[in-house]
């Protein structure tokens, strides 16, 4: 823990024992794993916690194959499919969210490019939420340096776009478009000076090495800002039998991303209530997490907004307003 305070990152031959001894860790190397973790989080982030909320803008006939979404047109579920939001929608939706302490607002849409009429309507809602005062973010797929230079002057704070999963494993959860097309939309929002929000969702299979893959890479990249999503199993996808994490192996998750990321904001996302239950807010925040999502996820109900609220002030932590 010394050498992350000091600033020095776990490369080589320490971070694979370290992602081992993170792996293994229980009883009380698990607490003292999830004590370093924290301690690492205050001193670098301090004791305040950030919320920011999401609006599900244009929902379902993804054309893409991950295996975990809901939204794909490759599997049945039931997930809602709808056309891009109106602009009065979204503004209401963000509107609705700040009035519960939400600090970020995402507009997400479903595929891998926009329409011209859907970014039309996408740099519209930017401008609403935007003037409501919160930070504008948006999720929209692959974007050109054109349209982010439009959406930065529309207001865009940040672009979020998730790696998903380490690059190795990626061709085991999709395979209709390339890893490095992710990567390179995270570069070019960057050099469009745009902050960017990416990180992925874990309980997909992947190995430890894998989980400490994904991190290196958002690393890497510069990314300062991570959502922490955990697989909630869909009925109707290739993921529907697989087992939600247990919550001792996600905290294990936070802490080994805290270390390898130690600068970065945390943010705990989708898959917080299967994972820890509706009452889940303060166990990511002892494991090195400094934000949440509040609300409700793209196709999954969340956890009430005044129960996670008062579980953080209960811990004596402080929401960032």
């Amino acid at each position: 823990m010394r050498a992350v305070l000091a600033g020095n990152p776990l490369e080589g031959e320490d971070l694979a024992e370290f992602v081992s001894a993170v792996a293994q860790a229980c009883g009380e190397s698990l607490a003292e794993l999830l004590r370093c973790a924290r301690d690492i989080r205050q001193e670098r982030l301090g004791r305040t916690v950030s919320l920011c909320a999401i609006v599900n803008a244009r929902s379902g006939r993804c054309p893409e194959n991950c295996s975990f979404c809901a939204q794909s047109a490759h599997f049945r579920t039931n997930a809602p499919v709808h056309a891009f939001l109106t602009p009065d929608a979204i503004e209401n939706a963000a509107r609705a969210m700040r009035e519960l302490g939400a600090t970020r607002f995402g507009i997400v849409s479903s595929g891998l490019v926009l329409s011209n009429d859907d970014f039309f309507l996408l740099l519209e809602s930017v401008r609403r939420v935007s003037g409501l005062g919160l930070c504008a973010d948006a999720s929209c797929g692959l974007v050109t340096p054109e349209r982010f230079a439009a959406l930065k002057s529309a207001g865009l704070s940040a672009y979020h776009h998730n790696l998903e999963t380490a690059r190795s494993f990626f061709p085991a959860i999709c395979t209709t478009h390339d890893y490095e097309a992710d990567v390179q939309a995270i570069r070019d929002a960057l050099t469009a000076g745009l902050c960017v929000c990416s990180g992925g969702i874990f309980g997909l299979g992947e190995s430890w090495e894998q989980r400490a893959e994904l991190a290196l890479t958002l690393r890497e990249l510069g990314v300062t800002s991570v959502p922490v999503n955990f697989l909630t199993p869909i009925p109707g996808t290739p993921m529907a039998d697989r087992l939600p994490l247990s919550p001792e192996e996600a905290l294990k998750i936070v802490a080994l991303l805290r270390f390898l990321l130690p600068d970065a904001h945390l943010r705990i996302c989708g898959g917080r209530a299967t994972v820890f239950g509706h009452a889940g807010a303060i166990e990511p925040l002892t494991a090195g997490a400094s934000g949440l999502m509040i609300g409700n996820c793209l196709t999954t109900k969340g956890p009430d907004v005044a129960s996670d609220q008062q579980a953080i002030l209960d811990g004596g932590w402080t929401i960032d307003m």
